[in-house]
């Protein structure tokens, strides 16, 4: 009888290990990554540089991870529709969001949205940082950054800026060049990088600042003429151009970066694995000549250091916005 009772609990105590252990494995086992298409949603219509980054970071991806890595626009609301979609989003690692330093702009001169901008998404892989450009339509009749803010005081509020729309990269960046040289411009707001680079090609507008890859297509065919760089010194990415510090408006300094995100809580394995994917991708030799030609240098991150760094931009973003008196919206 001992020997039976004995047994039995013998079995039980085996059984028992074994369930624990299958539920501990079925609880901390994840499947392969990615175990289905990827889809890059970018905020903002098709042509401007995330989109653009996006593009070409997703064809690689594909590559690398043979499953399907696509990218669809979800334009609106100055990159916040598509950016909502995301933070709605199974934060699987399947759905994440291409954006650029313009979220956080945004972000921080918004007064309400439907989520936390600094914590509803994540950061998990940086691609990308460089200096704008400064360009005016060629009927302008300045041809350096010192003219044209010359031109500017004789002219208060009659020359205008376009940007991709309201608290955007063109927009802080239009505003703090305004406020630091102490004259008037008019900001007009466009949908979409695009076509506010249609409206100064077709001169509706007579400048703008922005990015070198959403400049260069007109600047090549001669539609728009550049003055200057928005970085704090002359930068080796466009050389020729003076930095608009030294050449008009001293102190001036704004730069872009862009990104990949996913939504709050993706599991940690799932970050590091987008994170090494895409860090990967960037010390490629075709991928620095790419970001080269485009005016922009590679910006890999770790995991570490890309923790704390949206509180941080949209923080850093507020003290500009209110530095350049652009109001809540």
């Amino acid at each position: 009888m001992k020997t039976l009772r004995f047994r039995l609990n013998w079995l039980g105590a085996v059984l028992g290990a074994a369930v624990w252990w299958s539920v501990a494995l079925h609880a901390t086992a994840q499947p392969a990554y990615p175990s289905k298409n990827v889809q890059i949603i970018v905020p903002y219509t098709a042509g401007g540089s995330i989109d653009l980054l996006s593009r070409t970071i997703a064809q690689k991806l594909t590559e690398l991870w043979g499953r399907n890595v696509v990218v669809d626009n979800r334009p609106g609301a100055s990159g916040m529709i598509g950016t909502e979609i995301v933070t709605r989003a199974e934060p699987d690692g399947h759905v994440l969001l291409g954006h650029t330093s313009s979220y956080p702009a945004t972000a921080s001169v918004r007064e309400k949205l439907p989520f936390d901008p600094a914590r509803a998404i994540v950061p998990v892989a940086m691609i990308a940082r460089a200096p704008m450009l400064l360009a005016v339509h060629p009927s302008v009749p300045a041809r350096s950054v010192k003219e044209l803010v010359a031109l500017a005081k004789k002219n208060p509020g009659k020359l205008n800026y376009s940007s991709s729309g309201i608290g955007g990269n063109n927009h802080f960046s239009g505003a703090l060049f305004a406020s630091g040289a102490g004259i008037k411009l008019t900001h007009v707001p466009y949908k979409g990088i695009s076509m506010a680079m249609t409206a100064l090609a077709s001169g509706e507008v007579e400048m703008v600042i922005a990015s070198a890859a959403a400049i260069n297509p007109q600047l090549r065919a001669g539609r728009v003429r550049a003055l200057g760089v928005s970085s704090a010194e002359p930068s080796p990415l466009l050389p020729g151009l003076p930095a608009i510090a030294q050449s008009g408006v001293p102190g001036y300094s704004y730069e872009l970066w862009w990104g990949i995100f996913a939504p709050a809580g993706i599991p940690r394995e799932r970050l590091v694995a987008i994170n090494s994917a895409v860090n990967q991708i960037l010390a490629s030799a075709d991928m620095k000549k790419f970001l080269d030609n485009e005016g922009a240098s590679p910006w890999p991150l770790t995991p570490a250091q890309l923790s704390d760094l949206l509180p941080g931009e949209i923080e850093r973003y507020r003290k500009a916005a209110r530095d350049a008196g652009i109001p809540l919206q």
